[in-house]
């Protein structure tokens, strides 16, 4: 298989797959179950072993399909075996959209995102209602830096499914990449409506669908994110994020005084400390 060459780098690119997430291809693929392929990792199977506590039963192992071995090779991070395993699937599926945009992630995960792009439109193509495919266009967007591309099609994800927050974290990433950072703040809120943990989670939805973290002005992207807990009532959280922001010498930290976002954050003794002035910091060191 060609070798594939970074077009750019990748900063915090976060993937969670598993190689359960077979369960979501069943829509599109009633084939029966194929053989391992030659060159597999050892077998996870016996097709007929006695067990060793009672002669009389016999315990039989399902054989992975060619996807579960392609998804086993993605958990591992072997993201080059992964590809071919995939590209072989799109090969005999050339329309299942689910085996498109695994194999676009399988690529992306190589930095070979104009390949990956190429999977995910594919796959899109196919099935015009498959948001994740959808989603991971617009991760291509965004990590190069073309956020209002990376803005519309995070939309166009989200008009698919608005049960995801996945898409409203990414789709506040890109409006914080275009210095939007009021439409920012309602996403990133509408994500943590939809899941208030959603931030402390590692990663995507099931293996198909791609996030990124990444940002340059960290002081106030954190700023962000406690405002957003706080206008979900989170303390915890809030407090988490504001002494972040602090940490990164975020300049406008004070404004956090009037916002009323913050609120009755501020009758918290945690804020007050975070908010109070340098001097009594130091006085009290």
């Amino acid at each position: 298989m060609t070798k594939f060459h970074a077009a750019v780098s990748v900063s915090i690119l976060l993937l969670g797959i598993s190689s359960t997430s077979v369960a979501q291809s069943f829509h599109y693929n009633r084939a029966a179950p194929e053989a391992r392929p030659a060159d597999a990792p050892s077998p996870d199977m016996a097709p007929l072993q006695q067990s060793p506590a009672d002669s009389s039963v016999i315990v039989v192992r399902p054989e992975l399909t060619t996807e579960q071995l392609a998804d086993i090779y993605m958990a591992r991070k072997d993201y080059r075996e992964a590809a071919e395993t995939y590209k072989r699937l799109t090969e005999e599926n050339p329309r299942n959209p689910v085996y498109l945009n695994k194999l676009g992630i399988a690529l992306h995960q190589q930095t070979a995102l104009t390949l990956a792009l190429k999977y995910y439109e594919r796959a899109t193509r196919v099935d015009p209602t498959y948001a994740d495919a959808q989603n991971n266009i617009g991760t291509i967007w965004y990590q190069r830096k073309k956020f209002g591309k990376a803005v519309r099609s995070y939309q166009k994800a989200i008009n698919i499914r608005k049960d995801m927050p996945v898409l409203y974290s990414n789709l506040g990433y890109a409006y914080f990449g275009e210095k939007k950072y009021d439409q920012a703040i309602k996403s990133f809120h509408q994500a943590l409506t939809l899941d208030p943990q959603f931030f402390e989670h590692a990663g995507g939805r099931n293996g198909s669908v791609l996030q990124d973290r990444s940002v340059t002005d960290r002081g106030r992207f954190y700023y962000m994110l406690a405002k957003s807990f706080a206008q979900s009532g989170n303390l915890d959280r809030c407090v988490v994020y504001l002494r972040k922001a602090k940490d990164e010498n975020y300049p406008a930290l004070m404004d956090a005084k009037t916002d009323p976002d913050f609120g009755q954050m501020l009758k918290s003794p945690a804020v007050q400390e975070i908010l109070a002035p340098k001097s009594i910091e130091s006085a009290q060191n």
